[in-house]
């Protein structure tokens, strides 16, 4: 090479599209290097180098966090589980801190919540987040501001923009859990968000083989006490997993366009069906959330929630679908579906939380439209 040529990778980087990113950022660079980053299975390196101990993060940690903050527009740490991620941004707050939380998110964080509200270490201030007045009043000294959208089970969506700005005039950090809508989807730090947390488990790796989590924060001031909570912790994820969920990446953008097209039919069925009383899919224009995500996400995903009359006859529906997988993790290439009320009442009766896959949409229909079929009559609307 000339001494005036110039590498590829030390040109500025060109304002690519998502899908785009997802299969190129944190690719190996140097002339002989492999293509795509190789799992790095070692947890000790040798003095004189950038690595250290695995504990404190190794090239395929590097590689998975650039392409995850390349795509959110910030900077990412990965973590062993979307709950140690929660757990990381927690533990940086004060002693009896103040934590706002949308009335909506996963049980699991509200578990972690009451946890530490028990040794006293927070205080969890729950809140209806359409209520905008609501919010402001409850921010007053909060520490934290910490919504979901989608919202788990109910696919509830919130205004990022407008929270964050009211957050924002009260000086308080907000934390967006986006693991519904994947960057592809939403990008909460250009709307104002300070964190974005995802559980890479779901969307991100695809393939329901791993479990992993993901921080991402606007700046490096933010970010370093994350990276130290998971140092601290031991939580940095193993070297599999994260060659797994970087590979899953490659291929969300085509993975989640079949699964969102899929469940857009999808739910367009399940509003016209006698046995179901109620649908959430904010891809239906008449949806409460549909205009809301029109304007700051693009698309509406793949989740969806329906309800049937009664609990038992969501187990009846479940029970008698062959290609949808009755489980509860979410956001596999695989079709699966579960009674939310198995894990805690409290939302809608009879609700199935569905995340469509990538099958064939007339085999998922054929295979859930006889399964509601069944259903009695005296359940018509």
């Amino acid at each position: 090479m000339s001494a005036q040529a110039q590498s590829p990778a030390d040109e500025p980087a060109p304002h690519w599209s998502p899908q785009t990113l997802s299969v190129t950022a944190g690719r190996p660079q140097d002339p002989g290097a492999p293509l795509n980053q190789p799992p790095v299975l070692a947890s000790n390196f040798r003095d004189g180098g950038d690595t250290l101990y695995a504990r404190f993060g190794t090239p395929s940690h590097d590689a998975f966090e650039e392409a995850i903050g390349a795509l959110e527009g910030g900077l990412a740490v990965a973590f062993s589980s979307g709950m140690a991620a929660a757990a990381a941004i927690l533990g940086t707050l004060p002693a009896g801190a103040r934590v706002v939380t949308s009335d909506n998110i996963y049980h699991g964080v509200r578990g972690l919540l009451a946890d530490l509200e028990r040794l006293g270490s927070a205080v969890d201030v729950r809140v209806d987040a359409l209520d905008l007045i609501a919010v402001e009043q409850a921010l007053t000294d909060a520490a934290l501001l910490w919504i979901e959208t989608p919202s788990n089970p109910l696919i509830q969506v919130l205004d990022v923009e407008r929270l964050c700005r009211l957050a924002e005039e009260h000086g308080v950090p907000v934390v967006v859990d986006s693991t519904f809508a994947t960057p592809m989807r939403l990008n909460p730090l250009a709307l104002g968000a300070t964190y974005v947390v995802h559980s890479a488990t779901k969307y991100i790796g695809g393939h329901s083989d791993l479990l992993m989590g993901v921080v991402v924060a606007r700046d490096e001031e933010r970010l370093a006490p994350i990276s130290e909570q998971r140092t601290l912790r031991g939580a940095a994820p193993g070297a599999l997993e994260t060659f797994l969920a970087l590979r899953g990446l490659r291929t969300l953008g085509l993975r989640l366009d079949r699964a969102e097209t899929n469940a857009q039919v999808l739910a367009q069925r399940l509003l016209e069906h006698p046995h179901v009383t109620e649908v959430f899919y904010p891809g239906l224009p008449s949806d409460p959330g549909h205009l809301t995500a029109s304007r700051q996400m693009r698309g509406f995903g793949a989740m969806l929630s329906f309800c049937v009359a009664s609990e038992d006859e969501a187990d009846r529906v479940l029970a008698r679908c062959r290609l949808i997988v009755g489980a509860t993790s979410l956001g596999g290439v695989e079709s699966t579906a579960e009674r939310r009320n198995r894990w805690h009442e409290g939302t809608r009766t009879g609700l199935i939380r569905l995340s469509v896959g990538i099958e064939d949409l007339d085999d998922i229909w054929a295979d859930l439209s006889p399964a509601l079929g069944q259903l009695s009559p005296q359940t018509q609307r």
